[in-house]
């Protein structure tokens, strides 16, 4: 009997998202039933704050219980998402400010380098200074956190500009909301997952050069993802890379799932050296 209750502790985990999901969608439509009753503006702040978080905060409570190997603290994955996103949304506003004055213009693909970088700053400190940098599966969850930290502030900012654009209309606002809160798992939280998992297991590697090699070519695939997303300007060019985006980040939470949950007898280093997308075969 005693073995079954972590089992079953898994598998309730395994399903967390769901309630996080149902209450986080009743209190936004709460706020904004009470919204369009009474008109008051002092609760456009609670809508728009509710709206930005509901889709990205779901998602990272989904991938924390996709692997019961996870060993990071809420008050951990918490301080990720807002230092992350914050340090990193106001890196790449300074970077991208600068390179628009330096060159008179802002390309694409500095776009992608820009934000993609600003956002591993957090994570390699967090490599650098704590003690989580043992498990590499904690690298996959702590970048889809940031990814999410950057996303919702983010979403928070266009959401403001569009209902300020609008002359107040709540609909403009409510439906971008909820269109970059859908495509948030398939852009920056995948991407920084993606690469801050990289880390991880470059560090798992003891930084050999097969370890490096996944870090490089993991960046330069999630660079060049955000590119062609930021340069797709059509609905089925996000749906196609927003698909392998996603897709890439599922396959590699599976895999970490494999390779620190493997059973009695499996050696320890097919226990903590998942295959990274970008590492050389």
């Amino acid at each position: 009997m005693e073995a079954s209750s972590p089992i079953r502790a898994s598998r309730a985990r395994r399903w967390t998202w769901l309630p996080v999901l149902v209450v986080g969608t009743g209190l936004f439509i709460a706020v904004q039933q009470a919204l369009l009753v009474t008109g008051n503006p002092t609760l456009v702040p609670a809508l728009l704050v509710l709206g930005a978080l509901l889709i990205p905060v779901t998602f990272v409570v989904y991938i924390d219980g996709r692997n019961p190997a996870y060993d990071l603290p809420l008050s951990v994955l918490l301080s990720c998402a807002l230092l992350g996103g914050v340090l990193g949304s106001t890196a790449a506003s300074v970077l991208e400010f600068d390179t628009v004055r330096r060159l008179g213009d802002l390309p694409t693909v500095y776009i992608g380098l820009i934000e993609e970088a600003t956002k591993l700053l957090v994570p390699i400190a967090m490599l650098i200074f704590t003690r989580y940098r043992r498990n590499p599966a904690d690298g996959l969850l702590i970048g889809v956190a940031v990814g999410m930290g950057f996303a919702v502030l983010e979403t928070l900012g266009y959401g403001f500009v569009t209902l300020l654009a609008s002359g107040g209309d709540l609909s403009d606002a409510e439906g971008l909301l909820l269109l970059r809160g859908i495509l948030s798992p398939a852009g920056n939280a995948a991407w920084t997952g993606l690469a801050t998992a990289a880390l991880w297991w470059a560090h798992a590697q003891r930084w050999r050069p097969r370890g490096l090699a996944a870090v490089i070519g993991t960046f330069l695939l999630v660079v060049v993802l955000h590119t062609f997303w930021d340069a797709a300007g059509i609905w089925y060019g996000y749906l196609i890379i927003g698909f392998i985006s996603l897709a890439l980040l599922l396959r590699q939470t599976h895999r970490t799932v494999l390779t620190t949950v493997a059973p009695a007898g499996a050696s320890s280093s097919r226990r903590i050296h998942p295959e990274m997308p970008g590492e050389p075969g």
